[in-house]
C-alpha cells in the first residue's frame, strides 16, 4: 500500500501602502488597471482563488491593515504559476509603476505559505504569516519567492522551524 502526499496549494498576500486615496486622481492609472489585471489572473493556469470584498470585483476596501493600506491575497497551484502571473504577465507593468501609488515598505510586504488544496485562508490567517516573516525571517511557514519552501518542508517542519540546508551556517 502506499501513502498519498496531501496535495498543497501555495498561499500569497501582499500589503501595499497608498500614497493617495483610491478616488485621487493621482491613482488613477492604477485603479484602471485593478479589473484588466484581476481578470488575467484569473484566467491565468495555476491561478486557484483570489480574496475580494464582499459584492466587489476586488480587495481594495478591506483595510484590515490599516486604513492606507491595501491588500492583495490569493492561492495558486504552485509557485511557478504565482512567479509566471506575477513577472511574465502584464502584470509586471503595474509592478514597475508601483512608486507612483505605493509607500516603500521597509519591513516584508509579501509572503507566500503552503495551504492544503482546497483551504482558502483568511485574512487574519494571512496578516499572521506576515507577521510571522516580519518577526522571525523566512521559514517553512511564511517566506517569499527569494527564499521559498516547498510544501514538504512545510509539512515536515510545520511551526517554521528552517530545515537545515547544504551550505547554511547554523
Amino acid at each position: 500500500m502506499t501513502s498519498t502526499v496531501p496535495a498543497f496549494h501555495l498561499a500569497q498576500l501582499n500589503v501595499a501602502t497608498l500614497r493617495f486615496p483610491l478616488d485621487d486622481p493621482r491613482i488613477a492609472p492604477f485603479v484602471d488597471m485593478l479589473d484588466p489585471v484581476n481578470a488575467a489572473a484569473d484566467g491565468t493556469p495555476g491561478f486557484v482563488w483570489r480574496l475580494a470584498e464582499e459584492g466587489a470585483a476586488d480587495a481594495t476596501g478591506l483595510r484590515p491593515a490599516g486604513e492606507d493600506v491595501i491588500v492583495n491575497m490569493s492561492v495558486w497551484e504552485t509557485q511557478e504559476a504565482l512567479w509566471d502571473f506575477t513577472y511574465r504577465s502584464g502584470h509586471l507593468e503595474v509592478m514597475r509603476q508601483r512608486r507612483d501609488w505605493f509607500e516603500r515598505h521597509v519591513e516584508a510586504h509579501l509572503v507566500l505559505w503552503w495551504v492544503p488544496a482546497g483551504h482558502l485562508p483568511t485574512v487574519d490567517e494571512a496578516l499572521e504569516r506576515l507577521a510571522d516573516l516580519r518577526a522571525h525571517g523566512p521559514s517553512p511557514r511564511a517566506f517569499t519567492f527569494t527564499s521559498s519552501y516547498t510544501a514538504a518542508e512545510a509539512l515536515q517542519h510545520p511551526q517554521g522551524t528552517p530545515p537545515t540546508r547544504a551550505g547554511a551556517v547554523n
